[in-house]
């Protein structure tokens, strides 16, 4: 459904957005604090983007993914990688049935809405790229046949900054198939109280179903739907293009900063979460403020910094940082 108006269609956000604040609600019954990490998780899944989420063991990474797919009434399946675990245990295998001399088709977990990849740095090279394959294709081929990843189809990787022995990190252009890299910090000292207080998990409160995934796909049809002007679209590509070439738009100082720039899939997740950003603000439209908050979790883990930043001491959210005071807010 096409809307002629941006009211008609602010309209209709108003009226099928409701049950985002009833997940919402939902996850913060379950996590203590980490509002910032329910708000993205909330904008990757109306943009229908993947979400990386490193942060130290603890942080309720898990927990907040699996009381979204509850909250959702959605199929779930935690991944937990590990180095011996192969491409089959993830997509599934052809098995030989000896009684009717055939091939069967055994599908692996893959095949539900939500899948969280837990420390997929600790998975070698050929399992990261199935489950990435299945990201950029939504689907999975087994033998000759190709089977379509049902939607929505979510997937969401955690990772752990510190721990490093035993890992095969992530390389730069497998990374680049999340839209958001989302860094989770530690809870404030009163959240923190209250989840010491709730102690056993066993006693912590439970996510209920309030959304089926047919409002999901409704809500991701409508963001496609929210009206971006030329204005915005410039200013998206100004800051893309920066972090390329800092020296022509003013920012010599980033010159030798900058290793590599944010790929074309920059500009794409900027456009994409912007949209999701401010559908859940009831907007029909884009505003630079909706660019300014979703950036750095696009932009973070595509801009590849230089030995020279990092001797500096600087990260690539200081540069994006830079970047995004360096030019006009349209």
């Amino acid at each position: 459904m096409n809307y002629e108006s941006i009211s008609a269609l602010s309209e209709e956000i108003q009226k099928q957005g409701q049950f985002l604040q009833d997940i919402e609600r939902e996850v913060s019954k379950v996590v203590v604090g980490q509002r910032q990490m329910i708000h993205h998780l909330l904008i990757g899944l109306l943009a229908n983007g993947h979400i990386l989420l490193e942060g130290v063991p603890g942080l309720a990474k898990t927990t907040a993914v699996k009381a979204l797919s509850k909250s959702i009434d959605a199929s779930f399946h935690r991944l937990q990688f590990t180095p011996d675990l192969l491409p089959a245990d993830l997509i599934g295998t052809l098995i030989y049935n000896q009684r009717e001399a055939t091939f069967q088709v055994k599908k692996g977990p893959i095949f539900a809405n939500f899948i969280l990849a837990d420390e997929i740095n600790r998975a070698a090279a050929k399992v990261q790229s199935a489950l990435l394959e299945s990201m950029q294709e939504s689907q999975v081929t087994i033998g000759d046949t190709t089977y379509p990843l049902a939607p929505p189809f979510f997937v969401l990787a955690t990772q752990n900054p510190i721990e490093q022995e035993g890992t095969y990190p992530l390389p730069e252009a497998q990374v680049d198939r999340f839209m958001f890299k989302v860094l989770i910090d530690y809870p404030e000292r009163e959240e923190e109280m209250l989840i010491m207080r709730r102690g056993d998990s066993s006693h912590a409160n439970q996510a209920s179903p309030v959304a089926k995934p047919e409002q999901i796909i409704a809500a991701q049809n409508l963001v496609d739907q929210i009206h971006l002007d030329e204005k915005v679209e410039n200013y998206i590509l100004d800051i893309v293009f920066a972090t390329r070439n800092p020296e022509k738009y003013g920012l010599k100082e980033l010159k030798n900063k900058i290793r590599y720039g944010a790929s074309p899939r920059a500009s794409i997740y900027l456009v994409k979460a912007a949209k999701a950003h401010a559908f859940l603000q009831n907007r029909a439209y884009v505003v630079p403020e909706d660019i300014r908050a979703i950036g750095y979790e696009v932009l973070r883990h595509r801009v590849m910094i230089s030995f020279e930043a990092e001797a500096d001491e600087q990260t690539s959210d200081d540069i994006i940082k830079l970047i995004f005071g360096h030019f006009e807010v349209p």
